[in-house]
């Protein structure tokens, strides 16, 4: 069963979650219907189980060349390829059923959107065909808040597309280090990271940039008046602690701060969406 688990990359998925319901828990039609909000919820999860399992059966063999992966459950031969596909297919089953059911159209055909975009175009081609796979892909995982969103009011406002915005432009500072740490085996792979075809410090340079607007993203809720004090003051502090590791890391010539860089990203990722939500109830109550 563990192998399963592994199958379904549950620390991302985790993470793709939870982001997911903070973008329910913004909007206050959650409140009303809390409990198909969070069927919702769990059919989403389903399906970005389904979409990062179908990501380990197309990468299943590259995946045994590199430190990172070997141990995963198909490259290591934990369980067969016919079981991983039929436990993908029962999860996207699931996931979809669920969705359908207890949220709307909208949030299924984004979700899907998601599902095949990095299951497929993502991990088929963009991953091997450009530098800039990183950046595009990071549209799918980039998706989830606004998910949440639609999935409790079936449509489309500006503080989730915000919040998309501000995962897009987050996801290549958060994985440029992790591909420059693994660096040769990426290359051992064919696989043209950043850092491989432009270069490590162009990559850091572009890192800086990426944090720069990034910040800039994170101050417009406020600035439209979604937002508050509280929100302004913990994301500008986030944001600028980020672009100070940046801006250390494009002057690290030996690169020992790369995992220093990638572990705080995880970490910004969830105090920013702790204090976006903390935020909301701040306004909602105080």
């Amino acid at each position: 069963m563990t192998s399963f688990i592994t199958l379904c990359k549950p620390k991302i998925v985790l993470l793709l979650t939870l982001t997911a319901l903070v973008g329910m828990l913004l909007s206050i039609e959650f409140y009303s219907n809390i409990f198909s909000s969070l069927a919702s919820l769990l059919g989403f999860a389903f399906l970005a189980a389904s979409s990062a399992a179908l990501n380990q059966i197309f990468d299943r063999e590259s995946d045994k060349n590199m430190q990172r992966t070997k141990k995963r459950p198909l490259a290591a031969g934990d369980i067969s390829l016919s079981q991983a596909l039929i436990f993908t297919a029962i999860l996207l089953s699931i996931g979809t059923s669920l969705l359908l059911y207890f949220s709307n159209p909208l949030t299924l055909f984004i979700t899907t959107f998601g599902f095949i975009f990095y299951s497929l175009v993502y991990t088929i081609y963009l991953k091997w065909a450009t530098p800039q796979n990183i950046v595009i892909g990071g549209l799918s995982g980039a998706l989830p808040p606004l998910i949440g969103w639609t999935a409790v009011t079936n449509e489309v406002s500006l503080l989730p597309l915000i919040l998309v915005l501000i995962i897009f432009l987050w996801t290549p500072p958060h994985f440029w280090p992790l591909a420059i740490d693994r660096m040769d085996e990426y290359k051992k792979e064919g696989v043209p990271m950043m850092p491989i075809a432009k270069g490590v410090s162009r990559t850091k340079k572009e890192m800086i940039v990426y944090a720069i607007l990034l910040l800039g993203a994170s101050l417009s809720p406020f600035f439209y008046g979604l937002t508050g004090y509280f929100y302004l003051f913990s994301t500008t502090a986030l944001n600028l602690y980020f672009i100070y590791l940046c801006v250390a890391y494009l002057n690290d010539k030996n690169n020992e701060l790369s995992m220093r860089v990638f572990n705080f990203s995880v970490k910004y990722m969830l105090l920013f969406f702790l204090a976006t939500y903390a935020d909301f109830l701040i306004k909602l109550y105080v």
